[in-house]
C-alpha cells in the first residue's frame, strides 16, 4: 500500500505541518498531522507542532480527526492532544483518512486544524443522544428523519444568536442520513449560511465524535465561525479513479474562481468512497494543489458523507449546502 511504503521510509513519528505565520493576518489557520503507533505520542506531537506554528496566537478552536482503531486508542490520542492544548477548544471525529498541504495519512494518524486570531470568533455546540442508535434507513427512515431533524434544530438553536459567517458540522449520521441532520439545522438558521463538514466513520466501534476532550456517538457538533472574511464553496461528485481526480482538480479551481483571491484556508471534506476508488491515495491531493497552488493551508478528510453544495442533475450550484455522499466539498476562506 502506498502509505505503508511511505511510513517505512519515515521516522517512527512523522509530523506534517502547514500554516500561515502568526503575524500574517488577523485570522490564523494552521494544520499539523502526526503518525505514530502510540496514539498519545501522535496526539501530543501534532498538538505541540500546531501550537508552535500558531506562535503567540492562541487557538480558539481546534478540529481533530484521526484514523486510530478502537475507543481506548482514540481516547489516548485525544489525551495526547489535550496534554498540550485546552480540552475545551477541541472538536472533531473519527474519519477514514486526512490530508493537509503536505500529504495524506490514513492509519495510526491524527490531523489538526487550529483556528485563531482577532479576525475570527468561534463558538461550538454539541447535541448528544440524538436517538438514532440501532435505526436503519431501510426499516426506520421516518424515525431517523424525525430524530435527526430535531437534533439539527436543537444544535442550531444553541448557536442561533451568533449569526456566523460559516458553519462546520460533523455528526454520527452517515449518508444519506446526513441530509436529515443538516435539514434540521437549516430549519432554524436558513439555507443561505455556508455549511461544510462531514459524517464520522460509520463502522461500528469507530463512530466516535470528539467534543471538548470527550468521546460521543449518536451525537453531532457545530462550530460557528464569524469574521470579516469571504467564503466560496463548490461540491463535486465522482465514483471512479479518473473522475475523482478530475473533479478534485475542477472543483477546487471553480471554488478559487468564485473567491477571486488566494484563500487563507481550504476545507475539503471528502467521501471515503472516493478515497476507495483511487489507485494512489495521494493523487487527489495532487490534483487539488495543481489548481490551488502551494500558498494556502489545506485541511481535508475522508468521511461517511459530506456537507456542502450538491453536484446533481436537478441541483446546479444554487449556493445551498446539502448532506450528500460521493462528494468532495470545497470551502475556501479569504
Amino acid at each position: 500500500m502506498f502509505l505503508k511504503l511511505m511510513r517505512m521510509a519515515l521516522a517512527t513519528v512523522l509530523v506534517l505541518t502547514c500554516g500561515v505565520p502568526a503575524m500574517a493576518a488577523k485570522t490564523v489557520f494552521a494544520t499539523a498531522a502526526a503518525e505514530n503507533e502510540d496514539p498519545f505520542a501522535a496526539g501530543k506531537a501534532a498538538a505541540t507542532r500546531l501550537k508552535a506554528k500558531m506562535g503567540n496566537v492562541a487557538p480558539k478552536a481546534v478540529i481533530v480527526v484521526d484514523c486510530f482503531e478502537d475507543k481506548p486508542n482514540k481516547q489516548k490520542m485525544i489525551d495526547g492532544v489535550a496534554s498540550v492544548l485546552d480540552r475545551e477548544i477541541l472538536c472533531g471525529g473519527s474519519v477514514y483518512g486526512a490530508f493537509t498541504q503536505d500529504g495524506t495519512l490514513d492509519l495510526d494518524a491524527v490531523t489538526l486544524l487550529g483556528i485563531g486570531g482577532t479576525g475570527v470568533d468561534a463558538r461550538m455546540a454539541l447535541v448528544d443522544k440524538m436517538g438514532t442508535t440501532g435505526l436503519s434507513m431501510e426499516k426506520d427512515e421516518k424515525k431517523l428523519s424525525t430524530a435527526l431533524n430535531a437534533a439539527g434544530a436543537r444544535l442550531a438553536k444553541s448557536l442561533a444568536g451568533s449569526k456566523g459567517s460559516m458553519m462546520i458540522l460533523m455528526g454520527d449520521a452517515h449518508s444519506p442520513k446526513n441530509q436529515f441532520l443538516i435539514g434540521g439545522v437549516q430549519s432554524v438558521l436558513g439555507k443561505t449560511l455556508p455549511i461544510t463538514g462531514g459524517s464520522i466513520n460509520k463502522n461500528a466501534g469507530q463512530n466516535w465524535l470528539y467534543y471538548q476532550g470527550a468521546l460521543y456517538n449518536d451525537a453531532a457538533f457545530a462550530l460557528m465561525l464569524k469574521g470579516d472574511f469571504k467564503v466560496a464553496q463548490t461540491g463535486r461528485q465522482a465514483k471512479s479513479n479518473d473522475a475523482v481526480i478530475a473533479t478534485a482538480r475542477e472543483g477546487s479551481a471553480a471554488a478559487l474562481k468564485k473567491l477571486a483571491a488566494t484563500p487563507q484556508v481550504v476545507f475539503a471534506y471528502n467521501c471515503a468512497g472516493r478515497m476507495g476508488k483511487l489507485k494512489k491515495v495521494g493523487d487527489e491531493l495532487t490534483a487539488i494543489k495543481s489548481s490551488l497552488g502551494n500558498e494556502s493551508v489545506v485541511f481535508g478528510c475522508y468521511c461517511a458523507g459530506e456537507f456542502g453544495p450538491a453536484d446533481a442533475a436537478n441541483i446546479k450550484d444554487d449556493g445551498v449546502s446539502y448532506g450528500r455522499g460521493w462528494h468532495v466539498m470545497f470551502t475556501l476562506i479569504k
